[in-house]
């Protein structure tokens, strides 16, 4: 049995397309279509119902696609197990939001470039919906969004969540620490409309009892950053990127009473018994992803003495301020 033939047929029911499947193997739909029809012909029965423009698998194809993904964790066990000892090079197809981009991606990129030398990536920075419905239409191997994919074959792993804070410019925002009311009259900036960070900042002022501010929606960190430093307003950005940022850039982190909901990052992925992400990899991406957060939560500067002080202090034990 052509394990090729038996390739075709896992991804085709994976992904319930004939054309997404050719586009996943870089082959032609008709080769596609020519690999299922010798399988079918050799097994004797039809494994895929056609009808109605739509891909639905058979009796048979339902049963066989349990001895497929056998057949191809076999192929992957027998290539691992007698493969030369030499590194194998590693393409990886990887989608990111720009929060996961701007905070630790690019030290993982760093790093898997100096341990995999045969490492090749190709990656694309999207919006959530957009790499959600990349992954499962096959064409990501990973995608890093604030959202899990879900659906048949489609696995998720959540990620330590994004601390996200208010940022200013170092020179227009100058006071120790704002109120929420404070702030509900400056222009605020935030993701794009609809967004886990857009929804979760007019909540916050909703549940304050305050009118939600002016709230400008901006899908691009780069734009939101430059309009800080204009002088434009105050943007909510994860800590880790505003850690980069500030080292650069006139920006600061505002302290605030209140603290925004963090951002959600998930990794999500398709199962592929032939090959695909290796499970190690996975692993070892979740590992980098807690071990920057921990050196981010390590790098932020402790309150001024005073700030904690007050914070310490029950109120009725402060001294009043002389009139």
């Amino acid at each position: 049995m052509n394990l090729r033939f038996v390739e075709a047929f896992f991804w085709v029911a994976s992904l319930k397309s004939m054309s997404r499947a050719a586009e996943k193997l870089f082959i032609t739909q008709s080769a596609m279509s020519s690999r299922i029809a010798a399988l079918e012909e050799e097994l004797g029965a039809l494994l895929l119902d056609r009808r109605d423009k739509q891909i639905r698998l058979t009796v048979a194809g339902t049963r066989f696609l349990v001895y497929a993904e056998r057949l191809l964790a076999m192929q992957r066990e027998i290539k691992s197990e007698m493969g030369s000892a030499a590194a194998r090079a590693l393409s990886l197809r990887l989608g990111a939001i720009e929060s996961v981009l701007h905070s630790w991606l690019i030290e993982w990129v760093q790093h898997m470039r100096e341990t995999q030398p045969g490492f090749e990536l190709e990656l694309t920075v999207e919006t959530t919906p957009v790499l959600v419905e990349q992954v499962r239409r096959g064409t990501l191997d990973l995608a890093f969004a604030a959202l899990p994919a879900g659906g048949d074959g489609l696995r998720s792993r959540a990620l330590p969540p994004m601390e996200m804070v208010f940022v200013g410019h170092r020179e227009l925002h100058r006071k120790r620490r704002y109120a929420l009311a404070d702030l509900a009259g400056l222009e605020l900036l935030t993701f794009q409309r609809g967004s886990q960070p857009h929804v979760a900042l007019l909540d916050l002022f909703r549940r304050a009892g305050l009118e939600p501010p002016r709230v400008h929606t901006i899908s691009s960190i780069s734009a939101m950053v430059q309009l800080v430093e204009g002088g434009f307003g105050v943007a909510t950005l994860p800590r880790a990127a505003v850690r980069r940022l500030t080292e650069r850039l006139p920006l600061k982190p505002l302290a605030c009473d209140v603290a925004l909901t963090p951002l959600p990052v998930h990794l999500s992925y398709r199962h592929d018994p032939g090959g695909g992400v290796p499970s190690a990899l996975i692993d070892a991406v979740l590992a980098f992803a807690g071990s920057a957060r921990a050196s981010v939560k390590a790098s932020v500067p402790a309150a001024p003495a005073d700030i904690r002080l007050a914070e310490e202090t029950p109120a009725r034990n402060r001294t009043r301020p002389r009139s």
